[in-house]
């Protein structure tokens, strides 16, 4: 039995890998101690049965958000026997970012270099063999969401798992720089560290508090000495970072081969709309605005009518059916007007709720929900909100009990409690019908407009809560 950590940026497709593997044999809780969710799942390779674990999505293995920590940490206590980077190959500087810092670490990668579809469409040409040379590991095009690649990407992850060889890779950042890490390498010699040596120094230099409180903790560094590495860790932070990028250009500029000038697909102009930086907001409004009016053109005027006579004239067949075996009158009026004509009320709402939510449906598959939290970002942070807490005020639209479950993305408790408090303001699926009724019975003409303002105040009335609580209730650093 052996197991496998999956690995990779948000949106790579890893978890789309970790579902074509595992199939339906998954399980998911959450990482002890933490709110970060938890997957696994298993899957046979030769008669021989594998652990996968699909690792929180991630840019990188700082120590910013819990989604890092437990990344980092899962990789670093050697519970798997080879990592899988899946790697966006449409967007290969950013995600290799991610494999440099887990090649620093010393463990064992593959990387899954996934949507090569896209790259494709995109007319980005990769030599995978270059780009596995310059990297020193394996490399493997995949297609996760058509299960291409996915045979040999298992049999190489597994063949390198057993094999003694581990990755080397040295980036230089500036003379300075090196040595520094030399010194702090050699301070750290004493100790039997199950961590890189060069990993903590380059960590340390980057500011990691969790690494400064590890080492700490099990280095018995002199206090002066820490508070001398923090200092020049302010100064050099940027530094790694843009060494490190360049590290990468010189990889991937020899494997990889552009379009000079980049095909800008109907996706990308829509983008460009959408997420404007003055226009975004409105156009959102706007949306928002036009769907409520159909929610109402469509599913009261249109839909809601027949509903409610379909239920009438059934109402209308029981009572003739009632009177023919003479029935008593308070039976018939009881099932044909109580119970037939309760059901019609109620029936007649439904096309408003499937109309509603099938708009909604659209916008969160094309992606455009995405986008609008990354319109409301700027806004969101103006009210010292996070701007994915955005996110799970728009799942709190569907139900409020995902909605908060969605708050786990948050990166710290104070986001994370404020989202929480915020999202019963958002007007859930249960609410629609209190608000239908309230609608019909005082402002039948005017439905879709009260309809969104109700909506808006909603939102506006959550914002100006997470404000205060931001302010007076949550006053620790977010």
């Amino acid at each position: 039995m052996g197991t496998i950590a999956l690995v990779g940026n948000p949106n790579s497709g890893k978890t789309t890998l970790f579902n074509a593997l595992t199939g339906s044999n998954q399980h998911i809780g959450n990482w002890p101690g933490v709110t970060v969710e938890k997957k696994e799942g298993k899957f046979k390779y030769k008669e021989v049965q594998y652990t996968v674990f699909d690792l929180p999505g991630t840019y990188s293995l700082g120590a910013y958000s819990e989604d890092e920590i437990v990344a980092r940490d899962f990789i670093l206590s050697g519970s798997s026997d080879v990592v899988i980077n899946v790697v966006d190959a449409t967007n290969l500087e950013r995600n290799l970012y991610l494999t440099t810092q887990l090649l620093e670490m010393g463990v064992k990668v593959v990387v899954a270099l996934n949507m090569m579809d896209e790259a494709r469409q995109k007319n980005i040409e990769i030599d995978i063999n270059t780009l596995s040379k310059n990297l020193g590991i394996p490399v493997i095009a995949t297609v996760a969401s058509k299960n291409k690649g996915l045979e040999d990407l298992i049999e190489k992850a597994v063949e390198y798992a057993k094999s003694g060889e581990y990755p080397k890779i040295n980036i230089s950042y500036g003379e300075e720089i090196d040595r520094e890490i030399e010194k702090i390498e050699s301070l750290l010699d004493s100790s039997n560290s199950k961590y890189p040596n060069k990993w903590l120094a380059v960590k340390l230099l980057e500011g990691d508090e969790e690494i400064f409180k590890l080492v700490e903790k099990d280095f018995e560094l002199p206090r002066d000495v820490l508070s001398s590495i923090k200092e020049k860790a302010a100064v050099y932070e940027l530094e790694i970072v843009d060494r490190r990028y360049a590290f990468i250009g010189n990889i991937i500029g020899s494997a990889v081969k552009k379009p000079i000038r980049e095909v800008e697909t109907l996706t990308d102009k829509i983008d460009k709309v959408v997420t404007h930086k003055y226009f975004g907001i409105p156009i959102f409004a706007i949306i928002m605005f036009v769907i409520f009016q159909l929610t109402f053109a469509i599913g009261q005027d249109l839909l809601g009518g027949y509903v409610g006579d379909f239920v009438g004239f059934i109402g209308e067949k029981v009572a003739d059916l009632l009177t023919l075996i003479n029935s008593p009158e308070w039976l018939k009026s009881f099932i044909a007007e109580g119970i037939f004509g309760g059901i019609g009320t109620v029936f007649e709402f439904i096309p408003l709720i499937v109309v509603l939510y099938f708009f909604i449906g659209i916008l969160e598959d094309t992606g455009y929900m995405a986008r609008a939290a990354y319109v409301m970002d700027g806004l969101m942070r103006a009210l010292g909100l996070h701007g994915k807490t955005f996110i799970s005020m728009i799942v709190g639209f569907g139900c409020n009990v995902p909605g908060i479950m969605a708050t786990r993305t948050l990166d710290n408790k104070k986001d994370r409690m404020i989202a929480l408090l915020i999202n019963p303001f958002m007007s859930c699926g249960a609410r629609l019908p209190i608000y239908l009724v309230f609608i019909a019975a005082f402002f039948p003409s005017h439905g879709g407009i009260v309809l969104f303002l109700l909506y808006a105040f909603g939102i506006i009335t959550a914002l100006v809560m997470g404000k205060i609580f931001s302010k007076f209730l949550f006053k620790e650093e977010s």
